[in-house]
C-alpha cells in the first residue's frame, strides 16, 4: 500500500475507503507495447469517480518505458460469481 493510500484510507470513513479501493482496483493500466496489465490500487495509485481513458507514460516491469492506456474494467477479473 502506497504512502497516499494509507493516508487516505486511515483519515476516510471505512464505507469511503472500502468503495475507493474496489473502484481503484478496477481501473487497469495496459502497456502498448507487450500488453501487460495492472491495476491502478496494486501499482499505488487511486482512481475514484474518474472518467476518460487517458494514456500516460511509465515504467513497464516487462518491456521498461512505454505509453500506457488506463481504461475501466466492467467487471472484476477474479469474481466468483460472474462465473
Amino acid at each position: 500500500m502506497s504512502g497516499i493510500q494509507w493516508l487516505l484510507l486511515s483519515i476516510l470513513p471505512r464505507s469511503l475507503g472500502e468503495a475507493m479501493e474496489k473502484e481503484s482496483r478496477l481501473w487497469m493500466q495496459r502497456c502498448s507495447q507487450c500488453g501487460a496489465e495492472t491495476s491502478i490500487w496494486e501499482d499505488g495509485g487511486i482512481r475514484y469517480r474518474a472518467a476518460g481513458r487517458p494514456r500516460r507514460l511509465r515504467r513497464c516491469p516487462t518491456c521498461g518505458p512505454n505509453w500506457h492506456e488506463v481504461y475501466k474494467r466492467t467487471a472484476p477479473a477474479n469474481d466468483r460469481n460472474s462465473a
